[in-house]
């Protein structure tokens, strides 16, 4: 009796390992199509991977909820022409996951080149087996 529930608790664990890291996979997955739809927006996707309810936050302190947030990114006033991610870690909370990256970027912001270097964090939240962005916020780095 004793070896099956050995057995099952890790048949269990085993299969706990396996979502978590296919989540993962879908997190990343995630940050990835956000980084992309940044620099070539696409109205439609960016509606289903940000939630209704986002917080995001720049570094210089704005605060954007979703539709703010798209339009920046549909009129140009927030215009990334390249976007490099680095040191990302992803942490998972069942349906809940915690990201955090440093965001290096090429910008155009309403016609004005610029650079920017940030430390991000992201929240993200499983809704019908999809990942949405629920909060972000940028600090800026030296």
């Amino acid at each position: 009796m004793k070896k099956i529930f050995y057995l099952l608790l890790l048949l269990l664990t085993m299969q706990t390992a396996q979502a978590q890291s296919k989540d993962s996979v879908d997190v990343a997955n995630a940050v990835n199509q956000l980084a992309a739809l940044m620099v070539n927006p696409i109205k439609a996707d960016l509606e289903v991977l940000v939630s209704d309810r986002v917080s995001y936050g720049h570094s210089g302190g704005k605060i954007e909820g979703k539709s703010s947030f798209i339009e920046s990114l549909m009129n140009g006033s927030s215009d990334f022409v390249k976007i490099n991610i680095t040191d990302q870690t992803i942490e998972l909370f069942g349906k809940t996951a915690i990201v955090r990256n440093k965001l290096f970027a090429t910008t155009n912001d309403a016609g004005k080149p610029g650079e920017v270097k940030l430390a991000l964090i992201l929240v993200w939240q499983k809704q019908k087996k999809e990942w949405q962005l629920i909060a972000r916020q940028a600090v800026k780095l030296p």
